[in-house]
């Protein structure tokens, strides 16, 4: 299971890229709303979470999404909910992908010592621990980040290159005409 977690804030593009293009890669994902299941994004745009935050367990789990959006990262980094998963993820060595604003929720949380990621320009000082590389994605390990809007697709397909493989990923990628991403 891969869980995105959604916040009042949430940048669009970056949670709804990442669940379109892990659901066209077959790949099983629900949306975890922070206190509510109907979350209002950064740009207006509502949704409505597939389960509510208190909902989620670590049963099956194979990955979190933390996209960024302001203030969306910052409902983000206060729940205690994002927090556990976060510290449950890293400790079980499981995937945690953050793009935008939301890799600062892992710096704050003290996983990403020593790690490369990268992130929208102005948080790099969040990063504690970690190498900041200003990469356009970034991947070390089980962790993949990503600098913002812009690199939505490429985060999606990147994620989808860890847990599926390469030729999946370029397959997707060139039905969805993202020709240079991977």
């Amino acid at each position: 299971m891969i869980y995105v977690f959604l916040a009042d804030g949430f940048e669009e593009i970056e949670a709804l890229s990442v669940v379109d293009v892990l659901r066209r890669a077959e790949l099983e994902v629900k949306t975890v709303g922070i206190g509510s299941k109907t979350v209002k994004g950064s740009h207006s745009i509502t949704v409505e979470a597939d389960i509510l935050d208190k909902e989620a367990t670590s049963d099956d789990l194979e990955m979190i999404v933390l996209p960024g959006g302001m203030p969306g990262t910052l409902g983000l980094d206060k729940s205690p909910v994002v927090r556990s998963f976060v510290q449950y993820a890293a400790s079980h060595d499981l995937w945690i992908a953050a793009i935008c604003a939301a890799p600062s929720v892992l710096g704050h949380a003290g996983v990403i010592d020593g790690k490369n990621v990268t992130c929208y320009p102005g948080f790099e000082s969040e990063l504690s621990g970690a190498n900041y590389t200003a990469a356009h994605v970034e991947r070390d390990g089980k962790f993949i980040t990503a600098r913002g809007p812009g690199a939505a697709l490429e985060f999606s397909l990147e994620i989808v290159k860890a847990l599926c493989s390469e030729e999946r990923a370029k397959i997707l990628g060139a039905s969805m005409q993202c020709i240079n991403m991977i």
